[in-house]
């Protein structure tokens, strides 16, 4: 069955053709419609489409029950729900680097526009007041100016680029920009917001919209700058206050600023800011508005989409790991052993634990193994919750509410394998780990609790600990025999000090009931466990 794509924003009409081109995909191209009228179709669609206009609202997610993935094309993403989102286990996605260029470059605009009163320069000229535009405005100089850049991703590190071209001296504050980077983009890297502001004659801001973010350039932050200093903001209108900014403007702090966006958008007519005199300089959010974005962006989404429809393959979510087809093919042994590994826990380890450990040794602890550690906990998370309400991306979410801590580690200590991920449910001093590793090009579960055994990641098995004595696996396989239950394969391995051993038998199909009970109430058997991993 062909998936269904909304398209509810203007998007470049080739992405849209790149999803109808494709044999399993069908997209419906529906710009404009009412909150009411995607409530009303949303429960069509497997996934959707949207820009800045559409609002994606937990009410929404709550009626799309068969949607899977919402991409934004472009990069804040402020207007989708992204809460009701994980509850709902819908991927989010958005498109980080098809409006790079054009939202730097409109940004540094922004800057030279301010510092040269060029806006209210062209009203003047228009307007008939030449000569009195001509002596108001006197400009200011960016060459030797500090710049202080908050958020050095890829916008931010293209607007330092332009800057250094500028001669500006440049400091820069991102909580994951590490020294080597810095070094290497020639930037002075600063350990807090408040560090980067200090003496700075321009700032801009390069950051998302979070709880964390919201009003980041306040009254004490705009204080820190020199007298006189700019603000630029083409990213979210929400990281500054704007009435600490007009304060800071009015008292001569501040000599003005450059805005691509707002707080309420559209800003009403009258406010605050409109009435400033000199060194402004508001455009209506249009960073990301060239021909080359809206086609980037528009054929990016569509790509995402169309490839996460139809291979899986997830690109640029904001909610969960992202894996694109070339690392899938690095880890996907191991994507198979950690499913297997989240069912055994479930069957084996503590009920109602309080941590699940993920850790990785030898060369693939190097790799990105996020979604190997997500699917060891959604597994476990399947097989040990009878509701069926847990996926790929609610899955942390539910953790969360079941109080269960998620730690995820690499361990640099030698092992029998050159690679190996272990999964340790904890419970007080309780503990159970199972792990895997891939021989040749067979993926294997090689571990059962500190017992070595060589099974599949899939299949049928009977788990059985017994004494460790004499004539346990012929009974075991008796009685298995009698009930025409076919073996395919057998591993054993012996606990010295716990005087039992572990006896794990895979089968052609999962046992009858009765067969169960048989086997547990065997002599000798200590505990029997059926598992379909």
């Amino acid at each position: 069955m062909a998936s269904r794509i909304l398209v509810s924003d203007p998007i470049s009409e080739k992405g849209v053709e790149l999803l109808n081109a494709h044999p399993d995909l069908t997209a419906d191209f529906k710009v404009g419609l009412s909150p009411e009228e995607l409530l009303k179709i949303i429960g069509e669609y497997d996934a959707l489409i949207v820009r800045s206009q559409t609002k994606v609202t937990a009410e929404v997610f709550a009626a799309a029950t068969r949607l899977k993935a919402v991409g934004r094309a472009g990069v804040g993403v402020d207007n989708i729900d992204r809460e009701a989102a994980n509850a709902h286990g819908v991927i989010v996605m958005n498109t980080p680097t098809g409006n790079t260029i054009s939202t730097a470059e409109h940004a540094f605009t922004l800057m030279c526009a301010t510092a040269r009163n060029i806006a209210l320069g062209h009203a003047g000229v228009v307007s008939g007041n030449f000569n009195a535009a001509r002596k108001s405005f006197q400009g200011i100089e960016l060459n030797h100016k500090t710049l202080a850049i908050i958020g050095m991703g890829r916008i931010g590190s293209e607007f330092a680029k332009r800057a250094r071209a500028f001669n500006m001296k440049i400091v820069a504050y991102d909580p994951f920009l590490t020294q080597g980077r810095a070094d290497e983009m020639k930037v002075t890297l600063a350990k807090t917001p408040e560090e980067a502001l200090t003496g700075a004659d321009v700032v801009t801001l390069h950051v998302p919209l979070t709880p964390e973010t919201k009003h980041l350039l306040n009254a004490g932050r705009l204080a820190l700058m020199n007298p006189g200093a700019l603000v630029i903001n083409c990213a979210r209108g929400g990281l500054i206050d704007e009435k600490a900014l007009k304060e800071a403007i009015d008292s001569g702090h501040i000599a003005g600023c450059g805005l691509d966006v707002f707080e309420n958008e559209p800003p009403s007519a009258d406010h605050p800011l409109f009435s400033l005199k000199k060194h402004i300089t508001f455009t209506p959010h249009l960073g990301a508005s060239t021909n080359e974005a809206q086609e980037n962006v528009g054929i990016q989404v569509a790509e995402q989409i169309r490839d996460y429809c139809t291979t899986g393959e997830i690109r640029n979510a904001i909610n969960m790991p992202s894996m694109n087809a070339a690392a899938l093919g690095e880890i996907g042994s191991y994507l198979e052993i950690a499913r297997g590994l989240g069912k055994l826990l479930a069957k084996l380890g503590p009920e109602n634990p309080d941590s699940l450990r993920v850790s990785y040794h030898g060369p693939l602890a190097k790799k990105d193994t996020a979604l190997i550690s997500r699917s060891v906990l959604t597994t476990f998370l399947e097989a040990a919750r009878a509701d069926g309400q847990v996926n790929i991306v609610n899955a942390p979410a539910v953790a969360a509410e079941m109080g269960l801590d998620i730690i995820e580690s690499t361990i640099n200590a030698a092992t029998e394998f050159s690679e190996l991920v272990v999964a340790e449910l904890r419970k007080g001093e309780t503990r159970y780990r199972v792990s895997g590793t891939v021989i040749g090009k067979s993926p294997r579960i090689v571990e059962l609790n500190k017992l070595y055994v060589d099974i599949n990641p899939t299949g049928h098995f009977l788990i059985v600990i017994n004494d460790d004595r004499p004539g346990m696996v012929g009974l075991i396989g008796t009685l298995l025999g009698t009930a025409e239950a076919n073996i395919a394969n057998l591993s054993l391995a012996r606990n010295r000090s716990a005087g039992n051993a572990v006896t794990v038998i895979e089968l052609d199909a999962p046992l009858a009931p009765e067969v169960m009970a048989a086997v547990r109430g065997s002599e000798g058997v200590l505990t029997a466990t059926g598992v379909s991993l």
